[in-house]
């Protein structure tokens, strides 16, 4: 009887911390543009800075990253792509939410999105995403690596104060990642920054034949650095996802330079 009990209690127990297991699980997702967005192999060694951040979080974490190349917040919902969203976000998840690039590109009209509608298209994706009990967490976008001489990268996101604009309105928790990024790879310099970004010379690389300059995107390292600009914010927030990182390996700890 008293091993009957046991094993009752014992299987009780099991159960219940299966369950409390289950209802740990977490999705952050991701919605943005190319600069967060996974990469089809062809595109290679240009990466999305959400591709890195993927592989900070413990196992009760997912990351889904639904961030799409030259996609701004009037296509990502004419497409479907928020409505997608929204079908499968429960309770306290996390939506990451960062447009830009492309909303401000007047000359691409198949993306163009005006001042005002851009503002409202934020402000729905952060009241959707509490509608649905779960943490909106809005980004401006990431700097474009333009110069101005050798010392200061130019503004050159006309939209990043409008989401500073609806992040103050709204009262979200928000990184302004134009600022941040800015300045970490204005103190590199224009050389050094450069490592980070899609700078290949001709000959070099089966998928750019004849060699490529863009200082828009990143490449693996400039992503897992953006991406741990991030993880370094949200640290200095002591937000609740800071508590959810993977526990490093004992050996790595050991590790001195």
């Amino acid at each position: 009887m008293r091993k009957l009990k046991h094993l009752i209690v014992t299987g009780a127990a099991l159960l219940a911390s299966q369950e409390a297991m289950a209802t740990d699980k977490t999705t952050i997702y991701m919605a943005g543009d190319s600069t967060m967005a996974i990469k089809e192999i062809k595109d290679y060694p240009e990466t999305g800075w959400g591709v890195p951040f993927a592989v900070f979080f413990d196992e009760g974490i997912t990351v889904d990253n639904r961030a799409m190349n030259g996609r701004s917040t009037r296509t990502f919902i004419e497409e479907g792509r928020w409505a997608n969203i929204m079908e499968t976000l429960q309770a306290d998840d996390y939506v990451v939410i960062q447009f830009g690039h492309n909303d401000e590109s007047e000359h691409k009209k198949d993306r163009y999105t005006t001042p005002q509608q851009y503002k409202e298209n934020l402000s729905q994706f952060i009241n959707d995403v509490r509608k649905a009990g779960a943490e909106p967490i809005l980004m401006s976008p990431i700097t474009r690596r333009y110069f101005d001489g050798e010392n200061t990268i130019k503004h050159t996101h006309p939209y990043a104060p409008l989401v500073r604009e609806v992040a103050q309105r709204e009262k979200v928790e928000f990184i302004d990642m134009e600022v941040v990024t800015r300045e970490y790879f204005q103190a590199m310099g224009d050389r050094d920054s450069a490592l980070r970004f899609m700078h290949i010379a001709p000959g070099l690389h089966p998928n750019y034949p004849v060699g490529v300059r863009d200082d828009t995107h990143l490449n693996q390292l400039g992503a897992r650095e953006v991406a741990q600009l991030v993880l370094a914010e949200l640290r200095k927030r002591e937000h609740p996802l800071s508590k959810r990182l993977r526990k490093p390996d004992p050996k790595h700890l050991a590790l001195k330079f």
